[in-house]
C-alpha cells in the first residue's frame, strides 16, 4: 500500500471485553501485522456515567493474552499521545469551535426535559424521531439570554437539508445516505466531553489512521463522520465494517446477552491460539476447508478481500472442539506446564501440595485425548491423586457382569498382581490377558471391573498405562477396597 497501514482499536472501558468487542481488535491487528503497518490502542473513555473500574486494565490483559500486541497506546505512548481520549478534551473544544465560526456547527441550549417531550411526541404522531433544529438559527441576542440563563449549551453538527453522502466501504460496497433522514447530532456534551462521532473524526485524523475497522452497526454513522471529515477538510480513512458475532439464537453478541469476557475463557482453561484461530474464522476465511492455522500463519495469509459480509454465530461446540485440537498437538511437556496451575487450583483440597512434576508427566499422555479444556484435566486426572475413592456398586454391574462375577475378577486379579515384579504396562497387560482367558471371561468384562476399582469410573484412560502410572501399592489398595464394597452389598 502506497501509505503504510495504521489502524486503531479504541474501546470504551464501561465492562469487560468479550468476544464481540475483541473481534475487531483482531482485525485491526491481522491487518497492521500482514502489511508492516502499525496498530494502535486507544480508550475512548468519554462516557463517564458508564465507565467501570478497572476495565482498561482488564481489556489489556486480554489482548496481551491473545498475543494482541500493540505499537502505540497505553504503557507503550507513541507520537500522537495521550491515548486516552479523556486528556485530550482540548482538542475536542478547539474542533467544534472551528465548525462553529465557520457555520457547520452551532449551541443548542435545549434542555432533556424539552427533548423528550419532542419525542414522545413525535411518536406520537407517528414520525421519524429525530431534533427538530429548533437552536440551528438562533441569533446572537437568543444566545446570549440563553448563556445569561446559564443553560450550559451542547454542540451540534449542522447537517445539509438536501442531499446525500456516497461512500465505499470495503465489505459492503457503495452505500448511499440521504441528508434528510439525519438530524442535527450532538458533537460535544455539555460536559465538555466529545460524543464518539467528534472524537474518533478528531483522534483518527491526528493519529493518521488509515483504515477504520468497526462493527456493521456503525454505518449509519458514517454519513456523519464524513460530513465532519469534509467540514474540518480532512482526508477520511478507507471504511471496513464488519458483520457482527451473532449468538445461537441469532441476536447480536453482547454482555447483555450472556457474552462472557475473554479473560473467563482463560480461566475455565481455553488456550489463547485456540481463541484467536476460533474468532478469526467468524467473519474470514483462507480457503473453504482450511480450519486450524498458526497465529504466523493467519498473519501471513490474512488479507480484507476474504472478509464476509454476513453475521456469523458464536458456535461454542465448534470452540471447544478446536481447543481439543490444540490441546493434543502440545508436547508433554508444554502441557504439563499449561496444566500445573489449574490442576493446582481445581484438584481436591486434600492433594498434596506443590504437586509432582514428574508424576504430572506421567499423567499427562493419559489424559490429553479426553480434556477439552485444562480446567479438565483436574477432573479427569482427579483419582491419580487422591487415597480415597467413593465407589458406585451399581457402576461394577452391566449386561454381562453381576455383583458375583466383578468380586471374583476382583479377587483373582489382587492375587495374579500381587506377586509382579515389574508393574509396567506390558507386563500388566500380558498378566491380566491371561488371567481373563484363565477365568473363561472375556477381557472387556475383567478390565472394566479393574478400571472401576482403580478409578471409581467406568470412563477413564487406558487401564493398564493408568495402572503403570498409579503404581502397584495404590493399585492393590484399591482393589482391595472395592472387594470389601462389594461384599458388603
Amino acid at each position: 500500500m502506497a501509505v503504510p497501514v495504521r489502524v486503531r482499536f479504541a474501546p470504551s472501558p464501561t465492562g469487560k471485553v468479550h468476544a464481540g468487542n475483541i473481534h475487531t481488535a483482531i482485525f485491526d491487528y491481522l491487518l497492521a501485522r500482514h502489511t508492516g503497518g502499525t496498530f494502535i490502542l486507544r480508550i475512548e473513555d468519554t462516557d463517564v456515567g458508564r465507565k467501570e473500574e478497572g476495565a482498561v486494565e482488564h481489556m489489556m490483559e486480554a489482548l496481551k493474552w491473545l498475543g494482541l500486541d500493540w505499537d502505540e497506546g497505553p504503557g507503550i505512548g507513541g507520537p500522537y499521545a495521550p491515548y486516552y481520549q479523556s486528556q485530550r478534551l482540548p482538542l475536542y473544544k478547539e474542533a467544534v469551535e472551528k465548525l462553529v465560526a465557520q457555520g457547520d456547527a452551532y449551541y443548542c441550549y435545549c434542555s432533556s426535559e424539552r427533548l423528550e417531550a419532542m419525542r414522545k411526541e413525535q411518536e406520537a404522531r407517528k414520525q421519524p424521531t429525530g431534533y427538530d433544529r429548533a437552536c440551528r438559527d438562533l441569533t446572537p441576542e437568543q444566545r446570549k439570554a440563553k448563556e445569561a440563563e446559564g443553560i450550559k449549551p451542547v454542540v451540534r453538527f449542522k447537517v445539509p437539508l438536501e442531499g446525500h453522502a456516497d461512500f465505499h466501504d470495503l465489505i459492503y460496497g457503495d452505500i448511499t445516505f440521504e441528508y434528510k433522514n439525519i438530524d442535527d447530532f450532538v458533537m460535544l456534551k455539555s460536559d465538555g466531553y466529545p460524543t464518539y462521532h467528534l472524537a474518533n473524526v478528531v483522534d483518527d485524523t491526528a493519529m493518521k489512521i488509515t483504515h477504520v475497522i468497526r462493527g456493521e452497526e456503525w454505518i449509519s454513522s458514517t454519513p456523519r463522520h464524513l460530513l465532519m471529515y469534509k467540514a474540518f477538510g480532512y482526508t477520511p480513512p478507507v471504511y471496513v465494517h464488519m458483520p457482527m458475532i451473532v449468538g445461537a439464537d441469532r441476536a447480536k453478541l453482547s454482555k447483555r446477552r450472556g457474552a462472557i469476557s475473554i479473560l473467563e475463557y482463560r480461566d475455565m482453561g481455553y488456550l489463547p491460539e485456540a481463541l484467536f484461530n476460533f474468532l478469526v474464522l467468524i467473519g474470514w476465511s483462507l480457503d473453504d476447508k482450511t480450519e486450524i492455522m498458526t497465529h504466523q500463519q493467519i498473519v501471513e495469509n490474512f488479507s480484507l478481500e476474504r472478509m464476509g459480509r454476513v453475521a456469523a454465530a458464536f458456535n461454542q461446540e465448534k470452540l471447544d472442539w478446536m481447543n481439543g485440537v490444540y490441546i493434543r498437538n502440545l508436547n508433554p511437556d508444554e502441557l504439563t506446564d499449561r496444566l500445573m496451575p489449574f490442576l493446582e487450583k481445581y484438584l481436591p483440597p486434600e492433594v498434596k501440595r506443590p504437586l509432582d512434576v514428574d508424576y504430572i508427566k506421567q499423567i499427562v499422555p493419559l489424559i490429553k485425548e479426553r480434556i477439552i479444556t485444562l480446567k479438565d484435566a483436574a477432573d479427569y486426572a482427579s483419582f491419580f491423586f487422591v487415597d480415597e475413592l467413593q465407589y458406585d456398586p451399581a457402576k461394577f454391574v452391566d449386561k454381562k457382569t453381576d455383583t458375583a462375577m466383578a468380586l471374583k475378577a476382583l479377587k483373582s486379579a489382587e492375587e495374579k498382581l500381587t506377586p509382579l515384579a515389574s508393574f509396567d504396562k506390558d507386563q500388566l497387560e500380558s498378566a491380566l490377558r491371561a488371567l481373563a482367558e484363565a477365568l473363561g471371561i472375556k477381557a472387556g468384562q475383567l478390565f472394566n471391573s479393574l478400571r472401576v476399582a482403580i478409578t471409581a469410573s467406568d470412563a477413564t484412560p487406558p487401564i493398564f498405562e493408568t495402572m503403570a502410572a498409579l503404581g502397584k501399592e495404590r493399585c492393590l489398595k484399591r482393589i482391595q477396597s472395592a472387594i470389601s464394597i462389594l461384599e458388603k452389598n
